[in-house]
Parts: C-alpha cells; sequence; structure tokens
C-alpha cells in the first residue's frame, strides 16, 4: 500500500525534522536522490557523461533541490545549463554549487537536450503556469537529445502547475516522464488528471516517515493489499458459506445489464449468485448456474444485494429498489438506483444500519449531490460518504473511493478502455459478490475496482473493448493475482 499526504501535512513534517538535523540536509538528501534517478535515465541514452541537461529552475527549495542535482550531474561530466525563470529570486547557494560544478546559466531554451528537469515551482505553488514560464516548457517539449529522441522530462517533486492537494490542473502544467518527490507521495501524484502528468512516480526518502503523524489524505491499493483481502473458500467451505449473492438488475427491457452484473459477480468469491427480476429467463440462458426468479421477495436468503443497472425507473423497478433497502444487508447502489434516490422518495430507505455502496459515475454523482464533483474530487466524494453515511466509489480513470469516517483510497489500475457501456454493471456485481463473502464495504470497493482495472487492461490488450469482455477478463486477472 501507498499513501499520499496533504501540503499542510508534509510541510509540518518537514518542520520537525529540520530541527533535528543541520540546516540544508534535507535539501542535499532530495537533491542527491534526483541526481541518482537522473543518471540512471541518462544511462539509456548514453550515460552521464557528455549528456546535455537542462534545468528549468523556479524560486525557492524546488529550484535549490534541482539547482544541486544539476551540479551533482555536472559534476559527473554533464553539459548542465540552467535557465532561470526567477534570476532576482533563485537559491543562491544552489546555483554556486552549480557554477562550481561546471554548469552554467543560460537566457532562453538550447536547442538540444537529452534530459529536461521541470524545477519551476514547488508544492507552495497554486494556479497554472504562468504564460511565460508556460512558453518555455512547451519550447522544451519539442527538444531531441544525443539519440534523436524526445528529451526526457523528470519533473521535481510535482509537475509545475498541478493543483497538489487535490489533484487537479487548473491551467497550462507540465507532463512528466517521471516525477522525483521526496519524502512521501502527495495527491496529486495518485488522484485527477495532475496523476496522469505525472508519469512515472520515484519516491525519495529524506527521512520524514517517522515524523508524519497524521493520516494520510489518500490510500492506494497494491497488488498484495488486494490478495490478502480476497475471501477464499477453506477446506469445509461449501457454497453457503463462501456467501450467496442477490443481484437485482436489468429488466425485460435492458436484460443485457443483468446479464453483465450477473457475470461480475460470478467472477466474486461467493458461491452462489441469486438474480430476482424481470430478465430471470434471459440471465439463466446466458448463466445456467445462477438461480433466477422474478421478485426480490422469492430469492431466498442472500448476504448482500446488487441493485439498480438497467432496472429502469418505473413503479416496479422502485418496488424492487425499496426491497432490497428494506433488508437489514449490505447494499451496493448502481446505475437506475441512483436515479431514483434523487427524487428523494427513498430518503428514509437510507436510514439503515448495514453497509451501503454507491457507484455513481460523474453525472450520476452530480444528480446525487447537487453538484458536479468539480476539482476535488476526493473532497467531494467525502463529503457525499458523509451525508447518505456510506461508501462511495466515484468511477474515473482515478476512481475515488470514500468512507463516513474520511478514509479515501484512490485505484490505480484504471484505463480509459472501461469507458464503455456495460463496464459499471461489471464492476457493480463483482462488488456484491465481495460484499457477500464478507468484506468490509471498503475494502471490497477498493478490492473491485481494482481487479476491474486489471480486467480493463488486459481486455484492451487484444484489441477495443466490450464489457463480456472485461467480465471475461476477470478469471485470468484473478488467477494472476491469486
Amino acid at each position: 500500500m501507498r499513501q499520499a499526504w496533504r501540503v499542510a501535512d508534509v510541510r509540518a513534517a518537514e518542520r520537525a525534522l529540520m530541527a533535528t538535523l543541520p540546516e540544508g540536509t534535507l535539501m542535499r538528501r532530495a537533491a542527491a536522490g534526483l541526481a541518482r534517478r537522473c543518471a540512471v535515465l541518462l544511462g539509456d541514452t548514453g550515460g552521464v557523461y557528455g549528456a546535455r541537461v537542462l534545468l528549468l529552475v523556479g524560486s525557492g527549495d524546488n529550484g535549490g533541490d534541482t539547482l544541486y542535482a544539476g551540479a551533482a550531474l555536472a559534476r559527473r561530466g554533464a553539459q548542465v545549463r540552467a535557465l532561470l525563470l526567477s534570476p532576482e529570486r533563485v537559491h543562491l547557494a544552489g546555483l554556486a554549487a552549480l557554477r562550481s560544478a561546471g554548469g552554467r546559466t543560460v537566457r532562453d531554451v538550447p536547442d538540444r537536450a537529452d534530459l529536461v528537469l521541470d524545477g519551476i515551482v514547488g508544492i507552495g505553488a497554486s494556479g497554472g503556469l504562468r504564460p511565460a514560464a508556460a512558453a518555455i516548457v512547451a519550447q522544451g517539449r519539442d527538444l531531441r537529445g544525443r539519440s534523436g529522441s524526445r528529451a526526457t522530462a523528470v519533473a521535481v517533486d510535482v509537475p509545475s502547475g498541478v493543483a497538489v492537494d487535490t489533484g487537479d490542473v487548473p491551467g497550462e502544467a507540465v507532463t512528466a516522464d517521471v516525477t522525483v518527490t521526496f519524502g512521501c507521495l502527495k495527491p496529486a501524484h495518485v488522484v485527477g488528471p495532475a496523476a496522469a502528468r505525472c508519469g512515472q512516480v520515484e519516491l525519495v526518502d529524506i527521512g520524514l516517515g517517522p515524523v508524519l503523524h497524521d493520516e494520510p489524505a489518500v490510500r492506494v491499493p497494491d497488488a498484495q493489499d488486494v490478495a490478502r483481502w480476497w475471501p477464499r473458500p477453506g477446506v469445509t467451505s461449501d457454497k453457503y458459506t463462501r456467501g450467496v449473492i442477490g443481484i437485482a438488475t436489468g429488466s425485460a427491457k435492458f436484460p443485457g445489464a443483468a446479464i453483465l452484473s450477473v457475470g461480475g459477480a460470478l467472477a466474486g468469491p461467493t458461491g452462489m449468485v441469486r438474480y430476482a427480476g424481470s430478465a430471470y429467463e434471459d440471465v439463466v440462458r446466458a448463466h445456467p448456474s445462477v438461480v433466477a426468479v422474478p421478485r426480490v421477495g422469492e430469492a431466498g436468503r442472500v448476504q448482500a444485494w446488487v441493485c439498480g443497472s438497467g432496472l429502469g425507473t418505473d413503479e416496479e423497478a422502485r418496488t424492487t429498489l425499496r426491497s432490497v433497502l428494506a433488508t437489514s444487508l449490505p447494499v451496493v447502489l448502481d446505475a437506475d438506483a441512483l436515479t431514483l434516490l434523487i427524487d428523494g422518495q427513498h430518503a428514509d430507505d437510507l436510514r439503515r444500519d448495514a453497509p451501503l455502496v454507491v457507484t455513481p459515475h460523474d453525472g450520476e454523482f452530480r444528480r446525487l449531490a447537487g453538484e458536479p464533483p468539480g476539482p476535488d474530487r476526493v473532497g467531494a466524494a467525502a463529503k457525499l460518504a458523509a451525508w447518505i453515511n456510506g461508501v462511495v466509489l466515484l468511477k474515473g480513470d482515478r476512481t475515488i473511493v470514500a468512507t463516513p469516517s474520511g478514509e479515501i483510497w484512490a485505484n490505480p489500475t484504471g484505463t480509459s478502455a472501461l469507458a464503455t457501456a456495460g463496464s459499471g454493471d461489471v464492476l457493480a456485481g463483482l462488488l456484491g459478490s465481495l460484499l457477500a463473502g464478507g468484506l468490509p464495504a471498503e475494502l471490497a470497493a477498493v478490492a473491485a475496482a481494482y481487479v476491474h482495472g486489471m480486467a480493463g487492461r488486459r481486455a484492451a490488450a487484444e484489441g477495443p473493448v466490450t464489457a463480456p469482455q472485461v467480465a471475461a477478463a476477470l478469471g485470468p486477472v484473478l488467477a494472476d493475482l491469486l
């Protein structure tokens, strides 16, 4: 598991650590780690010696980190040139170190470079790049190196121009191939459009770990986490003790939604799937192992319910939703179930003690919350989770999972290939199966999003993606994962 902290928490930890160290220690640690990573990158294109390195240097500590790293590369024989965007506020000691090592300053972007370091602004900045800086960054993107390939762009701590605490990109910003960050990850590395600007994120340990006392802003699962959480049958398990999931999705008009959500559930850890709805005949034809009936009241005992996908919004659909919410079981609400919630008729039905998970995309979120997620997707998801007293899985390239207590997870496996009709139905079914298998709601949501993303990637490797292909890829993905 990886964790990301907000700027205020990072600053507090840095102050606490600096109080115990000689002045300048943290900057030297950061610069040394940055220089090492740059040397590795240059090794892929002919080595450090003779390489052309361009530093885009702003003011403050971020510029200082960049200058000291440039000095280290210059000492190894690189031709290092620094373009100072704020000469009057440059880090003087860092500039002196660069010049002493043989580096020099330039007034304009040179014709060639093998590597460009973005040290324009750090984690304390706000807003997009100023026009002059944006123009320089644009020029830097066109530079070519000794191998003829495009210069590698390395962001120092964060790509300049991104909103560090929210992951938003409010204006012009750097797009990096690699981001070298110091001490800990920040939200911009893992959520929102900023995460896509970071490229590969490398973390340099500067000793912040012991003084980062507050809870992280965002948690990011890895494969080991998901494999550890995933329910597995024991030697004495049977189909009932593994859990039974109830699926109330689809309709005579939209049977595909039922078939897809059941397909997602069948890939999960439960031992039985019970379907309740007017598409029951279509479901049994597609999935003969499923026990299917026309109504929720006839389904029999289950451990969790999934409701919504393709359900419609007529009175029959409303009755189905009300029946599911009347149980004392964990419930996943998706698609049409979310639409039915908007008119307020089910407000009393939502006052329940059992776990609730909603899975909106941005449009559904806007209707539920009364406003779009906006630039702070993490904050928006957390606010909605507290309001409904349930877990919110806000779909997107970096899907966010928020709990009523304010715990936030960001899914790292998302792909635009999943932006296809029916993909969310598969996700809802898989999520419900994890709930019925006994996983807590927040971990079920995180694990389902992770595996669903991997299935989307696997399907995309074979060509254009459809929801049935995503459902079919779940089994192979889980075989590899577990």
